[in-house]
Order: C-alpha cells, then sequence, then structure tokens
C-alpha cells in the first residue's frame, strides 16, 4: 500500500489528477515553453484580480497590461488576518494553510489551494525520483527542528511515521546526542538524509573526527538533500566524504514550492514547472542573465491565495545558458537583509563573514560552527562552538581577513558557547544584523 500517497488523498490533495498536468507541464516543448508560461502569468494574475480583493487592492485596479506593471508582493504586505488574503470561495477550513519560519524576520500564515500544494508534491516527488528516492518506499533520516508543545510534538511524530522518516531534532548537536544519532544508522535500513545544511555538517565532523564513513555501517543510503541554509563547496566535500553518498542542495520555500534542485548534472535547476522566477534590481526591473538581483517569484497554480511577483527575500543570479524551459541558478547569493552595513557605507553581504572566518574556523577542526551578529556599524560579534577558544593568533588571523574582504579598523568580538541559539525551527541564521 502506498501510505505516502493515500494520507494526502485522505487529506483532500488530488495528487493522482494534478500528476497528469504535471506530467503535462513537463512534456512542453522547449520552443513552445516561453509563450506556455506567459499564458499560465497571465491567467493567475487575472484571476486573483478577479476574485481576491486584498490583491486587487495591492495592485489598486483589476485589469493590467504589462506584468511589470504589477507591484512586486513582499511579506510585509502579508502580515495581516488569512481570512482577508484569501481569493473567493476559499475558507480557512478549505485551503492548506502553514506558516512560514520567520528566519527572514518576516513570520506569516500563508494558504494554498489543495490542487496547487497536490502540484507541489508532485513537484517534489519527480525531483527527490531523480536519486531513487522514493516518498511511499524511501526511509528518510531527518534532521530538522520539532515543535515542543506537546500536540505539536506527537503530530510531526505521526507525520513523520506516515511518511518513513526518523526525525532526529536538530536544537542541541553535542556530542552525546549525534552518538545516539550515530546509533540508529546502525540499527536502520536509510535510504537517504533530509536536513538543514548545518546541522547535517556537524554530523559530518562528528564523523569525521571518529573516522567513520556512514555508508560503512549504514550501507542502503543512496544520497544527502540538505536545505534552508548556505551550502558551502567544502562543507559538501566534507559531508560527501564522511557519509560516502553524493551530496543534493535544495532552494525551496514552504509558502511557493522548491525554488530550485541540484539535478544528476549538478545543475542548481529551477522549478520553472510551477513557478515563475524573475531576478530584479533595486528599482524592480528586471536585469539580464548573468546579472544579481532579488529573486521574485510567481507561484502559478495558487489560487486560494496571491504569490504574484512576490519578494522572497533573497538574491541570486539565473545562468546565462538557461532557457524559459531549462533555467539554472547560477548563484544564491544570501538574503537581502543579512547585509552588514559598514563605516565606510559600503554594504557588504553577510555571507562575506564565511571568507573572513574561513582560514581558521574552517580549516581547523576545534571550531564547530559559528554565527556572527552586527551590534554597532563597527563592531561585530563572532560567536562559535568549540572545545577549545580561539588563540590570539587565530583572532589575528580572522581580524587581517576582515580587512582585506570588508574594511580596516573594524572591532571583532568573539564569544566561546556551548551552544549556538538557532530559530524556533532550529534553523541556524549564520549573519545577523542587529542595528537595523
Amino acid at each position: 500500500m502506498k501510505i505516502f500517497d493515500l494520507t494526502l488523498k485522505i487529506n483532500g490533495f488530488p495528487i493522482e489528477k494534478t500528476q497528469k498536468v504535471y506530467d503535462e507541464i513537463l512534456n512542453v516543448k522547449e520552443e513552445d515553453y516561453a509563450e506556455f508560461t506567459e499564458t499560465r502569468k497571465r491567467e493567475i494574475a487575472e484571476y486573483h484580480l478577479k476574485n481576491n480583493t486584498f490583491y486587487r487592492n495591492l495592485v489598486g485596479k483589476d485589469t493590467f497590461e504589462n506584468w511589470t506593471d504589477l507591484p512586486i508582493l513582499n511579506k510585509k504586505n502579508l502580515q495581516q488576518p488569512i481570512q482577508d488574503r484569501l481569493s473567493v470561495g476559499y475558507t480557512i477550513k478549505n485551503v492548506f494553510l502553514n506558516k512560514t519560519s520567520g528566519s527572514s524576520g518576516d513570520p506569516f500564515v500563508f494558504a494554498k489551494d489543495k490542487w496547487a500544494h497536490a502540484l507541489t508534491w508532485n513537484s517534489i516527488i519527480h525531483k527527490f525520483g531523480q536519486y531513487g528516492v522514493d516518498n511511499n518506499t524511501s526511509y528518510q533520516a531527518r534532521f530538522y527542528g520539532i515543535p515542543l508543545d506537546k500536540i505539536g510534538y506527537y503530530k510531526e511524530r505521526l507525520k513523520d511515521l506516515l511518511s518513513k522518516r526518523y526525525r532526529f531534532p536538530i536544537f542541541n548537536l553535542n556530542d552525546t546526542f549525534l552518538e545516539t544519532v550515530l546509533a540508529k544508522f546502525k540499527t536502520k535500513k536509510f535510504d537517504h538524509i533530509n536536513g538543514y545544511t548545518s546541522s547535517v555538517v556537524l554530523f559530518a565532523k562528528f564523523l569525521q573526527k571518529k573516522n567513520i564513513i556512514l555508508t560503512d555501517i549504514c550501507p542502503t543510503l543512496k544520497v544527502c538533500l540538505v536545505t534552508s541554509e548556505m551550502l558551502f563547496d567544502d562543507d559538501k566535500k566534507l559531508m560527501e566524504t564522511q557519509f560516502g553518498i553524493p551530496v543534493v542542495n535544495e532552494y525551496g520555500a514552504s509558502e511557493l514550492d522548491l525554488i530550485a534542485f541540484q539535478n544528476p548534472k549538478g545543475e542548481w535547476a529551477l522549478n520553472t514547472e510551477t513557478l515563475f522566477i524573475e531576478i530584479l534590481d533595486e528599482n524592480n526591473q528586471p536585469v539580464p542573465n548573468g546579472v544579481e538581483g532579488k529573486i521574485v517569484i510567481t507561484s502559478l497554480y495558487n489560487k486560494a491565495h496571491p504569490f504574484i511577483r512576490y519578494e522572497i527575500g533573497d538574491v541570486g543570479i539565473i545562468d546565462e545558458k538557461s532557457t524559459a524551459k531549462h533555467a539554472i541558478l547560477k548563484k544564491l547569493i544570501g538574503r537581502t537583509n543579512d547585509v552588514a552595513i559598514l563605516p565606510s557605507g559600503r554594504k557588504a553581504p553577510g555571507l562575506t563573514f564565511y571568507y573572513v572566518t574561513k582560514s581558521v574556523i574552517k580549516d581547523d577542526g576545534n571550531v564547530q560552527e559559528f554565527i556572527i551578529k552586527q551590534h554597532k556599524l563597527d563592531t561585530f560579534e563572532i560567536e562559535y562552538v568549540a572545545k577549545n577558544e580561539l588563540t590570539e593568533t587565530e583572532k589575528e588571523e580572522i581580524i587581517k581577513a576582515g580587512n582585506k574582504y570588508l574594511e580596516p579598523n573594524l572591532n571583532y568580538i568573539f564569544s566561546k558557547k556551548d551552544i549556538l541559539e538557532r530559530t524556533a525551527r532550529g534553523k541556524l541564521k549564520q549573519f545577523q544584523n542587529l542595528i537595523g
């Protein structure tokens, strides 16, 4: 029995009907795809202008001529009661409801109609299937957060049971806990690993210290899929070495779908089946492929709630060789709100601190993980988990790198911690601008 598919159907998600639609989308020819997408874009925008008061008020009229005339929707627009944002015919009782993690600083409740959410699952099933992962039969080792209230906790555990996955809560990944994780891999026949990047990296570092290759003790493993946080090249190499399997990077948003998924060719393939993805400059104008800008996404099938030209809060680049059907995310630079503002007026992506700390923290097994907090224009705190405190020489190396990648005369505070603060869902926010 296909328990996963059955669970979706019981909850009102027409997974078999939407599979036929999804297959039709996949079969649209390359030469017809741009026109196909234009039709889907216009249909969903016109639908919401006609049937959604919230969106019609945002646009200021009920028609549009050019796509770029439509406003950019942001997360602050959506921080109002969900019932005020639903389209005609939809209520909180007949839609899929969820809420974002708030890792961007702007959490909100969102809705998908059940047809659109079933299409999301078709998309996930298709993309995971490229690596032999089957939601009905594959057994997942899941490194995720979990609600700590009793009802939420047991609800997630039941979902895990029905979805053939075993969850490792990630709020305190010390060596004692990781020993229990390792013990589970010795006794359970996991097919794949799925989880937040930083947590899976910690497990790989733990295996490295113990000189263990994971497939030696769990030979059924096929692939590791990481999500929600930046995946750095050296972390990927470490995981592939210690796990003995390929590591695949996904990029998604719960309110939308998978946005990009690393295909077997190693390309970060954008989801052009259920989404339309734009890269815009600061004036909300489209930029050519190969140029960085903010990522703006339209959900092409969600009729319950508008996500039209929705600014997700990330910065990226689409590859120059992309086509309407086969688009590639060349680079995901980071979140727009994860930017350091320096005394000189320069703006530096929070990702820059990876290079500042790389020489000491990434090449030394002492430090397990770290986050950076900006307290003032010239003051940054580096919180880190390690067996031993950084030496004065190591601190000087970081300061020198800061002079090189950022600018001179910045102040650094080094704080050794037993554990780093994560979001309520267990995500590690690696850079935090606390001055606004």
